[in-house]
């Protein structure tokens, strides 16, 4: 007898769930997202806030993403990028893409990741030892 197979949740049904969590809020507050333009039907752009974790070169910084959900998303991960400028070994220095072959969430994506996830995720890398006492570009400029 064969094993039964995953429910696949429809695309937008996946988003509008991520969408609901996002404007609800979670955890500390120290993380948000929500969608960067009501009015596209395909859900694609979101934007990410990050507040800096404490004890780190981060610590009450304001962090501003853009998360881009290709049609291809959850089966493949979003494209991640910071608005803000930051100085972290998984960040592009020049355009502030987040690099898949450092930041092995995106490189190992499972279809269950949401962009909370990548989020939470990136808030841990900034207080991670190779990451918690870079010095930093000065605050409030972009890429």
């Amino acid at each position: 007898m064969a094993s039964p197979s995953p429910v696949v949740v429809p695309r937008n049904f996946r988003l509008l769930e991520e969408l609901e969590r996002g404007e609800k809020g979670f955890g500390d507050g120290t993380v948000s997202y929500g969608m960067d333009d009501g009015d596209d039907i395909y859900m694609r752009s979101w934007t990410g806030t990050i507040i800096g974790p404490h004890n780190s070169v981060h610590d009450g910084r304001i962090y501003q993403l853009k998360l881009f959900c290709d049609k291809d998303y959850p089966l493949k991960p979003p494209t991640v990028r910071f608005l803000s400028r930051i100085n972290m070994t998984c960040v592009n220095k020049e355009n502030g893409m987040v690099d898949l072959k450092h930041f092995p969430m995106l490189a190992n994506w499972r279809s269950e990741y949401t962009m909370e996830d990548i989020l939470m995720e990136l808030k841990r890398e900034m207080a991670a030892s190779h990451n918690r006492r870079l010095s930093q570009p000065a605050e409030g400029t972009t890429f």
